[in-house]
């Protein structure tokens, strides 16, 4: 059974750092897609960052470019969101998630695109 848990969540001030985890069991970190989403009050989910299969391509929302960057670490099995220059349209649960495909492709930020999914982790940013 696959499980997704996200941590390192919480307040920050606008142009602080933030990093956030996602320990999986069930599934490996490096053997398919892996992405990160998040959902603010009253909006819609929106892809985030995601990446694919080990070595391959790295996805980013237009918004959080050059600002957060999507790593994993094969030997915790874990997959990274380091968020930079935060800003408070940042402010979201966040959450992780997954799918049993090497290549996320070309539909990466669409929720419809992944099978597992984390509870998510709060982040507020304060101007």
């Amino acid at each position: 059974q696959v499980q997704l848990v996200e941590s390192g969540g919480g307040s920050v001030e606008a142009g602080g750092s933030l990093r956030l985890s996602c320990a999986a069991s069930g599934y490996t970190v490096d053997s398919a897609c892996m992405g990160w989403f998040r959902q603010a009050p009253g909006k819609e989910r929106e892809g985030v960052a995601a990446m694919d299969r080990r070595g391959g391509t790295t996805h980013y929302a237009d918004s959080v470019k050059g600002r957060f960057l999507i790593s994993r670490d094969m030997d915790k099995n874990t997959l990274y969101l380091e968020m930079n220059s935060m800003k408070s349209e940042d402010t979201a649960m966040y959450y992780c998630a997954a799918v049993d495909q090497y290549w996320c492709g070309g539909s990466w930020y669409s929720m419809t695109r992944y099978d597992y999914w984390g509870r998510g982790t709060q982040v507020t940013v304060s101007s």
